[in-house]
């Protein structure tokens, strides 16, 4: 040992005053943020990589302070200013997710995506604080900022984007599947996302559309180039072909299942999930090993680092801005938790939905699909109903109508879960086509009944046979409105009225016919579904 080497400094020259406190509160909202979301990451197996987030996050954090490039934030109204933007932007995200949550429920991907926001814009109002020239405690650089915004990638993602990107790949998959298969030369022919090949069928499930595979790959891609990449050309190669492999993967297995099922293989159950994890695994193996190839081997050395002053406190306005936006934040939190309230149907029985839906009535053939339940592990419930009403109406023409009820009891489901099973998301995979219209939303117009406004579609099949859909999601006995209201005041006047509510039970009711609802809606045996219907919140 060197006896004229200087002694060490003190630990709390180390962390100056006022930067522990901020340092706890940034790990308690870190806390909380993954209890809010281990449900998700529980229930959701598209985000079953957010039980890493936690591990990640602090891994990325420590390699900043000894890998990452040492870039500490200059004092002056810049710095403030940026913080003051990141608490403002925090502070409004928070406020902009209870008063969605008083509409869609507080397990809304809506709300949570708002909540993950929020988290991510306090973060980094931390960082511009642990990173100023004076304290020194968290640089400023790639490594840091990967870490925060990584936490936006383990929240569920917006129904509406998340059904489109789901069609999509679901759209891809089977097509591509479907050129390799005459390449081959194996006889198959396509509806929608199922393939019909000489022996059975084959469906490209939401499941199989690599969804799951590309946001964990995203994820890890992200991660992989901040962990080991130095260079930045680098890390944007590895992360642009993250995706690409996990889609390339995923149509391996998807040509892997269908050729095993036409050779006369089961691919149900076992082969289905083995291939699902192998894939997942090799993928992120192959990720990890392109990470190494893209890394020189031959480092640079570091460039030597100057003395640098002792950490001192931080100026008083960044700390008091930084405990002005999280003291606003708490008592706006106190205000939600003050105006939470007990679910509207709470305690109630699993209702019978089967008694809302004749059995058999004069004139109409009553058909009731005894497979439903084979959707049950999908939908997490088996609380399931389909019934379909046709009756001829002469010269070869009929009408008929389908209703679907579907129920989930308190916390059973998240919101956003149920949300994600509408037949926007789940039709055009069974060949149906959605055809333009102007009323997205309709109510159901009956004398002396009075219904909220459904979501209106209009389908068609190959054949031109066509579909009118009406569907509902009941939330805690109230219509969850998917469209509106976008307006910020008629949001706070609705959270006013109906408070923060706590977990309710939810239904899916879903009308659909091969007539309009002038025609529909003139039949008595509508007028009498749609009556036991309104028990349900309709």
């Amino acid at each position: 040992m060197n006896a004229g080497a200087p002694p060490p400094p003190p630990a709390t020259a180390r962390y100056p005053a006022g930067v522990l406190p901020v340092g706890a509160l940034l790990l308690g909202l870190v806390l909380g943020f993954c209890w809010l979301l281990w449900p998700q990451w529980r229930e959701n197996p598209d985000l079953s990589h957010g039980f890493f987030a936690p591990v990640i996050f602090f891994l990325l954090l420590g390699e900043s302070r000894r890998q990452g490039p040492p870039r500490w934030l200059p004092a002056g109204p810049g710095s403030v200013l940026a913080l003051g933007l990141a608490l403002g932007l925090g502070f409004s995200l928070f406020a902009l997710a209870g008063l969605f949550a008083a509409s869609l429920a507080w397990t809304h991907a809506v709300v949570l995506v708002f909540f993950a926001g929020s988290l991510v814009c306090f973060l980094l109002a931390g960082l511009f604080i642990l990173a100023d020239e004076r304290v020194r405690i968290l640089p400023c650089n790639w490594i840091s900022l990967t870490a925060i915004f990584l936490w936006v990638l383990v929240t569920p993602l917006p129904n509406g984007t998340y059904a489109r990107l789901t069609l999509g790949l679901q759209s891809g998959v089977t097509s591509s599947v479907m050129h390799t298969l005459h390449l081959f030369g194996v006889p198959a022919r396509q509806h929608g996302n199922v393939i019909e090949l000489a022996r059975t069928t084959v469906g490209v499930a939401e499941a199989c559309s690599g969804i799951r595979s590309l946001l964990s790959c995203v994820y890890a891609g992200f991660f992989f180039a901040t962990w080991q990449l130095r260079h930045p050309l680098a890390r944007l190669g590895l992360i642009l072909a993250a995706p690409l492999l996990a889609l390339g993967m995923n149509f391996l297995r998807s040509l892997t299942l269908t050729l095993l099922a036409n050779s006369g293989t089961d691919i149900a159950g076992a082969w289905h999930d083995a291939t699902g994890f192998a894939i997942l695994a090799v993928t992120a193996a192959l990720l990890a090993g392109l990470a190494i190839l893209l890394e020189s081997k031959a480092q640079p050395p570091p460039p030597a680092a100057s003395p640098a002053p002792p950490p001192a406190p931080p100026a008083r306005w960044p700390l008091r801005f930084f405990w002005t936006g999280i003291g606003a934040t708490c008592l706006l939190a106190i205000f939600y938790f003050a105006n939470s309230r007990p679910p509207a149907r709470q305690g109630l029985a699993v209702p019978s939905l089967a008694s809302l839906l004749p059995t058999q009535t004069d004139g109409w053939q009553v058909e009731t699909p005894q497979d439903l339940y084979q959707f049950a592990d999908i939908l997490q419930t088996s609380h399931l109903i389909e019934r379909t009403y046709v009756r001829a109406t002469g010269n070869g023409q009929f009408t008929q109508f389908t209703v679907y009820l579907a129920y989930w009891e308190p916390g059973q489901a998240s919101v956003s879960r149920v949300a994600s099973h509408t037949p926007d998301a789940c039709w055009p995979g069974a060949g149906w086509n959605a055809q333009p219209q102007p009323d997205a939303q309709q109510a159901l117009q009956l004398p002396g009944l009075k219904t909220s406004a459904g979501e209106h579609r209009v389908f068609q099949n190959a054949q031109g046979y066509p579909q009118h859909v009406w569907f509902w999601h009941i939330y805690d006995g109230r219509v969850i409105n998917y469209r509106d209201p976008y307006s910020i005041p008629a949001l706070f006047q609705l959270a006013l009225k109906y408070g923060f509510r706590k977990q309710g039970d939810q239904f899916f009711v879903r009308v659909s016919s091969n007539r309009d609802w002038p025609e529909l809606g003139r039949e008595p045996l509508v007028r009498e579904i749609l009556t036991n219907l309104t028990s349900l919140g309709l």
